[in-house]
């Protein structure tokens, strides 16, 4: 397995270095043989974040992050966190197999919007504010400006191998092509804690 540490905003450590690789290596009996582990450790102020993510040969991956005052207290919890979801899904995960090479990814993007109202003299862009006429007088108008895209590509899988695979990222929701269809989808935890919810593009939103 290969294995990978970046430090941000912190002084490199041996010491570190070697904790978060003896540590990382606990979870390889659950997993069905990674190809890679990398662990970024940062700091802020007092707070000491790890972020792993490993991938496998299957071409799931799996990801966890933890963040407290000490940088070994954040490991041990990161780590733990991460033992328990490979544990309750160790049956999956060697039974899933590789994904087929000709069945591609589909790219899709995800944009952070801010929102700012123009108000009756255009402050949302920075003007300088005029005496408005008395018929000009009115609630600000909101505008929504596009401050930021990442770029993404939703993988090849299964509904079920979709949801294993958002609970092993510990994300919300995972954006996927649906192995069936063909088709962009999501999956997502519902906030009632009534299980999970799927979202389906193409002939099968229509069905």
């Amino acid at each position: 397995m290969q294995f990978a540490v970046t430090f941000r905003h912190m002084e490199p450590t041996e010491a570190l270095k070697s904790y978060a690789r003896e540590r990382m290596e606990r979870v390889r009996k659950y997993l069905p043989d990674p190809i890679s582990c990398h662990v970024v450790l940062s700091t802020e102020r007092h707070n000491h974040r790890i972020d792993v993510t490993f991938q496998l040969h299957n071409g799931l991956a799996v990801a966890g992050h933890e963040t407290t005052e000490n940088m070994y207290s954040s490991i041990d919890l990161c780590i733990a966190k991460i033992e328990r979801q490979v544990r309750k899904y160790k049956g999956k995960l060697e039974g899933m197999k590789a994904r087929p090479h000709h069945v591609q990814a589909l790219p899709w993007s995800h944009s952070i919007v801010a929102e700012a109202f123009n108000g009756l003299n255009g402050e949302a862009n920075g003007h300088a504010p005029a005496t408005p006429a008395a018929h000009d007088i009115g609630p600000p108008t909101p505008e929504f400006k596009v401050m930021k895209t990442e770029k993404f590509h939703a993988q090849p899988m299964s509904v079920s191998d979709a949801i294993v695979q958002m609970n092993l990222l510990h994300e919300a929701f995972l954006v996927f092509r649906h192995s069936d269809s063909g088709q962009v989808a999501v999956v997502y935890k519902r906030e009632d804690g009534g299980g999970y919810g799927l979202i389906e593009t193409g002939s099968n939103a229509t069905a």
